[in-house]
């Protein structure tokens, strides 16, 4: 593969990124605070978007650091939640057979919902590993531009501002929910006791770990319970 096109995957990358933009530094600004409001010094938020890079799993981390869990407790609910990566990450690198290791590690580490959705719908001639270098320099520059504002502002911002904004990881797990529940009434039913089940433990045992063990036992039932309609469809329409 030549340099220029090397470039030239690299700026389509970037291009197809540029959206993604709009979702990542309010995020970003909403995290950031949550970090100085559980105190974080700037350096610390900023360095945790630096080195972890991972939205969901570092609001999760704040909020249970938040309410005194463990190190333990923390490491934990955040590897259960990270645990699709694996899943993402294989189908990423599958798709970029012929890149170095080096572009292929490279690339994990950027792994996030957003890039891999946009990475594995494109065409498979377009999906090379300069290509979605290019997406997550887009999307690891935006969530800590954000990252970045909201732990400076976090010191201006009215306290009734920053408050409201710790109802944002709330409302990104509404909104990777959501689309998928609409039309799967068995996924919706297994979040649904999932949250039942999380109550019930958190009168028995730290919220912390309820929150653990509840997201667990749910997903290993899931397994048996949870069918994709949609393959259900094709199923019947093969038959």
């Amino acid at each position: 593969m030549t340099k220029n096109n090397r470039a030239a995957q690299y700026k389509n990358g970037v291009i197809a990124a540029i959206p993604v933009i709009l979702g990542f530094v309010p995020v970003g600004i909403a995290y950031a605070i949550m970090a100085r409001q559980a105190g974080f010094s700037v350096a610390q938020t900023c360095l945790m978007s630096l080195m972890v890079f991972a939205g969901a799993s570092q609001m999760m981390a704040v909020g249970l650091y938040m309410q005194g869990a463990s190190v333990i407790t923390m490491i934990l609910a955040t590897f259960i939640l990270n645990l699709r990566h694996l899943i993402m990450s294989t189908c990423v690198v599958n798709r970029m057979r012929n890149e170095s290791t080096r572009v292929k590690l490279l690339a994990a580490f950027g792994v996030t919902d957003e890039s891999f959705a946009i990475f594995t719908t494109i065409e498979e001639k377009k999906a090379s590993g300069w290509f979605f270098l290019g997406l997550i320099t887009v999307t690891y520059t935006s969530w800590n531009v954000g990252t970045i504002i909201g732990a400076v502002a976090s010191e201006f911002l009215p306290a009734i501002i920053t408050a409201s904004l710790g109802i944002a990881l709330y409302a990104m797990f509404i909104g990777i929910l959501m689309p998928n529940l609409t039309n799967n009434w068995r996924l919706g039913l297994l979040v649904l006791l999932t949250a039942i089940c999380n109550t019930i433990l958190s009168q028995f045992m730290a919220s912390s770990w309820a929150l653990i063990i509840s997201t667990l036992i749910c997903a290993f039932a899931g397994v048996f319970f949870v069918e994709l309609e949609e393959e259900t469809q094709e199923d019947k329409k093969n038959e």
